[in-house]
């Protein structure tokens, strides 16, 4: 009898530590999820808040464009638009916790590519020429033949019909690839898109190793008109045979002196050794409609980022046409 009994008291004294285990366990596990589900609302907290210290830069940002805009009829890298950082440092001093970083860079500087085709649905021959010089660019290296096969198959995307261009694609070709899809036939959306066009390659959208891929010069938005106070190097060489790249260097190295006038599109002429070029009037401007600001809220290693696509046509008309929140 007293052998049971001891050996119920040793059952006792084991299910006793057993549930003391299991305690301590749930106790644990219930701490742990107490505490992840407080640094989760901490992180949604300050998330949401950084979201909108970034707004806040975008707001900062469209109100410079718009008070450029009502001082003067031109755009240049010289303006305050294009020394966004600068501003960006007084940031810190509007929130109790947090600032942002603002970057606005000039989309009429770039080429627009929805403008190959005319109202028609047929080549535009001015962005026709600015394009095939932009892809048989040395960066790119692609054959005349096949810069000349993927224009074909951009403007097959793009314009409305079923016709195919030369060696372009429409939907037959589209629809008989192993992940078929459909062609656009209408404007370009995003600059992504390009990349389901017949030719593409990742290499050639993105670039490779130090090499810039043609999305970095490219842009959807626009009238077509580039603006030369703003355009990159691989841009400016485009916009003429005419133009070598000794000369797309004193183009750049002009347009940075706060003495040169860069109010007429053909002060290019001015350039030293650059009398006998001839750029198409039909390709340049020297102000600015579009513009990306990005915008970053940041405190300590947090990063919340807005990127906005804004269209200017005058200090007292400037919308939003896109929008996206990482």
């Amino acid at each position: 009898m007293k052998s049971i009994l001891k050996d119920n008291r040793g059952f006792a004294l084991i299910l006793t530590i057993l549930i003391i285990s299991l305690l301590m366990v749930l106790t644990l596990n219930f701490n742990n999820v107490m505490w992840a589900g407080l640094y989760s609302s901490a992180n949604l907290r300050d998330g949401i808040r950084l979201g909108f210290v970034a707004r806040s830069g975008i707001d900062c940002a469209m109100a410079v464009l718009s008070e450029d805009a009502s001082s003067s009829s031109s755009d240049s890298l010289q303006e305050t638009w294009a020394h966004s950082k600068e501003f960006s440092l007084n940031s810190a001093t509007m929130f109790e916790n947090g600032r942002f970083h603002v970057d606005i860079s000039d989309l009429s500087g770039k080429i627009q590519i929805n403008r190959l085709i005319n109202d028609k649905g047929e080549f535009n021959d001015a962005q026709k020429k600015l394009i095939t010089r932009f892809l048989n660019s040395e960066p790119f290296r692609l054959e005349p033949e096949a810069a000349g096969n993927l224009i074909d198959a951009l403007k097959d995307w793009i314009d409305p019909d079923e016709d195919v261009t030369r060696f372009g694609a429409e939907n037959g070709y589209y629809q008989s690839l192993q992940n078929p899809y459909t062609c656009k036939n209408g404007p370009i959306d995003s600059l992504s898109q390009i990349r389901l066009v017949k030719g593409m390659t990742r290499d050639l959208f993105f670039g490779i190793d130090n090499s810039p891929g043609i999305s970095d010069s490219l842009s959807i938005y626009g009238d077509g008109k580039i603006n030369i106070n703003t355009a990159g190097s691989l841009v400016l060489k485009s916009l003429s045979d005419d133009i070598d790249a000794e000369m797309v260097q004193d183009m750049m190295t002009y347009r940075l002196d706060e003495n040169n006038d860069l109010t007429d599109p053909a002060w290019y002429r001015k350039v030293p050794g650059m009398g006998h070029v001839t750029i198409d009037p039909a390709l340049i401007k020297t102000s600015s409609t579009h513009f990306k600001i990005s915008s970053s809220g940041i405190e300590g290693n947090m990063n919340k980022q807005v990127t906005a696509v804004i269209e200017r046509q005058d200090a007292t008309s400037i919308q939003i046409v896109s929008w996206k929140v990482d």
